[in-house]
């Protein structure tokens, strides 16, 4: 068997292959956004509105690729492979499926599950006179609507757009920081994505008060076709190595009030040899000292 495996001949090839290679704690997920052959101004906006939430964690290809996700996949996994994305979304426009975007995930460069959803409403970023957050913001998410945890399609959907719209991974919250919602409500059918600024007011207390301000991009969706991954595919993807289980700790347990109690194993104690602290009370008295030597055994004196 001929290997085909090449070793990288530059320090730069080096660190960019080990920059790819699997990891205990994976880098943050990034999305392509992509165009199809017929995309027309709708989608276009929605593509651009949807990067610059995502950003920096995507990649927008400008140009049109003609593909069909649902018919061949070989293009979206060629691209993930390219730009490093495990998260796609797609666009597209035709007569009958009109403003038409295809949202999935990949497992090892390959299409996990893929959902599609149209477009019926949309209000664009520069359409709402309000100031937007920074760039990079990790944004809350909020998922309204008993269909997302009753539908099995709706609720992949929602581990979908988790993924999709989660952001970096942080280690510590700080208040000044909770400024971007997303909302996603589900409802008759459609699926309503709005996206709001957290606003800080003044209460008069150490508690501020809260209010929402309507900052773009706004859609109402519609599903359409899906792909999902089988169980044991899915399963597959959702393993976690070892390395991340947390250690089983022996012998400690907890009660009804969540106070921790442990057990500890420990060898039999000579108490005649424990060192205690040493004062003038506790000293023995020549009487004792006396009775002890007596009754302990004469040592055999040496022969002459």
């Amino acid at each position: 068997l001929i290997c085909c495996y090449r070793k990288p001949k530059t320090k730069r090839a080096k660190r960019f292959l080990e920059k790819r290679e699997p990891k205990l704690n994976e880098n943050t997920k990034n999305a392509m956004l992509i165009k199809g052959g017929n995309a027309n101004l709708t989608v276009t906006e929605v593509l651009k509105d949807i990067y610059a939430v995502k950003k920096p964690f995507a990649v927008l290809y400008k140009r049109k690729n003609i593909t069909r996700p649902f018919e061949d996949q070989t293009s979206l996994e060629f691209f993930s492979k390219k730009s490093d994305c495990s998260l796609f979304l797609f666009g597209s426009h035709n007569k009958k499926r009109p403003n038409n975007l295809i949202i999935g995930r990949m497992f090892d460069y390959h299409v996990l599950d893929m959902i599609e959803l149209g477009v019926e409403k949309f209000v664009a970023l520069k359409d709402i006179k309000n100031s937007k957050c920074p760039e990079g913001t990790k944004p809350m998410l909020i998922f309204a609507g008993d269909v997302f945890d009753v539908n099995e399609e709706y609720r992949r959907l929602k581990s979908l757009l988790i993924d999709f719209f989660r952001g970096p991974t942080v280690p510590n919250i700080r208040l000044a920081g909770l400024e971007y919602v997303l909302h996603f409500t589900a409802v008759d059918g459609k699926i309503y994505m709005r996206s709001y600024k957290v606003l800080l007011k003044k209460s008069g207390c150490k508690i501020p008060r809260i209010e929402l301000e309507e900052m773009g991009p706004s859609l109402d969706l519609v599903m359409r076709r899906t792909h999902l991954a089988s169980d044991d595919l899915y399963k597959l993807s959702l393993k976690q190595p070892k390395g991340l289980k947390p250690k089983k700790k022996k012998n400690i347990s907890h009660d009804a009030l969540g106070t921790t109690y442990g057990r500890i194993h420990m060898q039999k104690q000579d108490l005649s040899k424990l060192q205690t602290r040493k004062m003038k009370g506790l000293k023995k008295r020549p009487a004792e000292k006396s009775a002890q030597d007596d009754g302990a055994t004469p040592k055999k004196s040496k022969s002459a």
